[in-house]
């Protein structure tokens, strides 16, 4: 399937039918019981070949083709104007989550649609991981809703890819790596069958896209810490999803391995994919992101990266003072963009994507939050 006939199916139905799901099974003892039902079935007959049938008819990433991560962010940011005026993927409104007797998420409204990378910005404790596991129903709400395509059940979450903090996940677990990809199908497959070759080529191409194939029958537990996360990012990918939720997928990871996740997720926000992103990289989330939401246990500001140039609302995300460095970054960030943006250079670049193509007379500049046409600015309750 070529990107443009991948961004168009995601922007027409917004979420697709039969995706697989296995959220929310991601860390722990689940893992361990997950690998134990399937770590023994080995792969089918035919994977060595595989590869290369997956590599001749999968999309080909900003990862694997080496693409220009100025042309790959760019593209995010153009493919996300076409999405503009669509319905979102993701609606939160209005919600209100306790945990152990505290109120974490407060009055939190923010959305999402098909083709943008959405970076969620906060300090520690801000509730962002929290948000997250919200979306993925994992944890229990006081009020508000949640809509994946339109859909507030528990059923929604199939259509979502979850990659969890490294650590939530159980390394020393005897299984391999193509093996740990395949259980993000485990919902697909069933807990007490074995992985076909459908699953098994959706995880080949997932390893192929997170450059992870030649890694594939190592041991998770004798991975580095850039290895394992592409793994996880892997394992997420291997459901087939619509929407990609990602929690801190850069910490503790190299420049050369931040940047080909970066290549990645822009390059499937160009295919129609719907992915947001907690993270402390806040100059790499202005640079890359197609929108940013500020969050302090509720949303403090919501808008594009250019929007959001009034330092106010960066200091009373984080609470810090006027000669905080943190500023000084943004400000440095969202003027390079802006001088891209008057440079045009973003209408030019939008040409490394079919998907975007479309719409790269549309500069990041005057690209819309789906949710409100100017930055939503609140102050977090204490």
């Amino acid at each position: 399937m070529s990107k443009s006939t991948n961004a168009s199916k995601h922007a027409a139905a917004g979420v697709s039918a039969g995706v697989g799901s296995g959220v929310g099974r991601h860390a722990g003892a689940g893992s361990g019981v997950a690998a134990q039902s399937t770590a023994g079935a080995g792969p089918v007959s035919g994977v060595d070949s595989a590869v290369d049938l997956v590599r001749s008819n999968s999309p080909i990433s900003g990862v694997a083709a080496g693409a220009d991560p100025s042309a790959a962010s760019a593209a995010s940011h153009a493919a996300a104007g076409s999405a503009v005026d669509a319905a979102p993927v993701i609606a939160v409104s209005k919600l209100n989550v306790d945990l152990a007797g505290r109120r974490v998420l407060n009055d939190v409204t923010m959305s999402a649609a098909a083709g943008e990378l959405v970076g969620l910005l906060g300090p520690n404790g801000a509730g962002k991981t929290t948000l997250l596991r919200s979306i993925l129903h994992l944890i229990p709400t006081v009020s508000g809703s949640i809509a994946i395509g339109g859909d507030t059940s528990k059923n929604a979450r199939k259509h979502i890819g979850y990659v969890p903090q490294r650590q939530q996940f159980a390394w020393d677990f005897p299984i391999s790596v193509l093996d740990t990809v395949v259980l993000g199908r485990v919902k697909t497959i069933g807990w007490f069958r074995r992985p076909g070759e459908r699953d098994y080529l959706a995880a080949i191409e997932a390893l192929d896209r997170t450059g992870m194939t030649k890694f594939r029958d190592r041991p998770v537990g004798d991975l580095s810490g850039g290895q394992r996360q592409r793994v996880l990012v892997a394992r997420a990918l291997a459901l087939q999803p619509t929407v990609l939720l990602l929690d801190e997928p850069f910490t503790g990871l190299d420049m050369p391995t931040q940047e080909l996740l970066s290549e990645l997720f822009a390059t499937l926000a160009s295919e129609g994919e719907t992915l947001i992103m907690s993270t402390h990289d806040i100059a790499g989330a202005v640079s890359a992101c197609s929108r940013i939401v500020l969050l302090n246990r509720t949303v403090i500001a919501d808008g594009t990266p250019q929007e959001l140039n009034d330092p106010e609302l960066w200091r009373s995300t984080f609470s810090i003072r006027p000669d905080n460095p943190l500023l000084a970054v943004v400000e440095q960030t969202v003027q390079t963009l802006q001088r891209k943006d008057s440079a045009g250079s973003v209408g030019s670049a939008a040409a490394a994507s079919s998907a975007a193509s479309a719409v790269s007379a549309v500069s990041r500049g005057s690209a819309v939050s789906p949710a409100s046409s100017t930055p939503t600015v609140a102050i977090a309750h204490d």
